[in-house]
């Protein structure tokens, strides 16, 4: 069967809610991904329509998600879409929802510290003792040799013709 697959990009607009189900944990939210363009008359950009999706992140992704997101961060979310329908006392109904296999930070927005869970491991392995390496290059020569300035000479010739490179900050 075919999945639609969507990446949607975009903003929290809810506190995120992790619940425990009879088929596993879930953490659902809500986001907003609104298209923007380039308008020439107004020499800005303008807002077009606004995209409300509800989100719901399955299993570890789920409580990842609990405890990494919270109502305003800006995501990108990659996921299937899906259409869920129910009846209500107005009659039928149905809303697009996007079931999650990856949320992050949007890192164009801000920065994130990323870590990752403890994992309880298996007996360690007993290390593989190996034999070392010989060095292919020991019996060449080297054109350097401690105390000589040709190293540092080389380095600067020039530096002073040179433009300086402006720190990232």
């Amino acid at each position: 069967m075919y999945e639609t697959e969507i990446h949607v990009v975009g903003n929290v607009v809810d506190v995120p809610r992790h619940n425990r189900t009879a088929s596993g944990s879930v953490t659902n939210f809500r986001m907003a991904s609104t298209s923007r363009r380039w308008d020439e008359e107004s020499k800005g950009f303008v807002d077009g329509t606004t995209l409300w999706i509800d989100v719901a992140c399955w299993g570890e992704l789920g409580g990842n998600v609990a405890r990494s997101i919270a109502k305003g961060d800006p995501v990108l979310v990659v996921g299937n879409l899906l259409t869920e329908s129910w009846d209500s006392d107005a009659g039928r109904r149905s809303a697009n929802r996007i079931k999650a296999t990856s949320v992050g930070l949007n890192l164009a927005r801000g920065w994130s510290e990323f870590k990752r869970p403890a994992r309880s491991e298996q007996a360690p392995a007993a290390p593989v003792p190996q034999e070392p390496v010989a060095d292919p290059y020991a019996d060449r020569l080297t054109d350097y040799v401690e105390g000589e300035d040709a190293l540092y000479g080389s380095d600067s010739e020039g530096a002073e013709d040179r433009e300086a490179v402006p720190a990232l900050t």
